[in-house]
C-alpha cells in the first residue's frame, strides 16, 4: 500500500513523524480516513482517537483532546494541542 509522511505536532514537539498508509481522526464534519493521493484539505479536529497505520503494518493508537488536521498532495500534519499515545 502507498505511504505519505504523516506528522503529530504538539505543544510538547512533534509526537511522531514518519510514514503512513492511513490515518484516521474525527474531523468538523464526521470521522474521516486520509491515505495517499488524498486531496488537499484543512479541518478542525474534534476530540476523539487518532488511528495510525504506519508502512510496518504497525497500528498505533492515540486522543487528541482536539487541533486541526492539514493535508497536503505528499503529507499530513496532526497540530493537537492535548495529544497521548493510548497504552499498549
Amino acid at each position: 500500500m502507498a505511504t505519505f509522511r504523516f506528522k503529530i505536532s504538539s505543544p510538547d514537539g512533534n509526537l511522531f513523524d514518519g510514514a503512513a498508509e492511513m490515518v484516521s481522526v474525527r474531523g468538523a464534519e464526521g470521522d474521516l480516513a486520509v491515505m495517499a493521493g488524498h486531496i488537499p484539505f484543512v479541518t478542525t479536529v474534534q476530540p476523539c482517537d487518532c488511528t495510525v497505520d504506519t508502512e510496518d503494518g504497525e497500528r498505533r493508537v492515540g486522543h487528541t483532546e482536539g487541533g486541526l488536521l492539514s493535508v497536503t498532495e505528499q503529507e499530513a500534519t496532526l497540530f493537537s494541542w492535548n495529544f497521548r499515545w493510548n497504552e499498549a
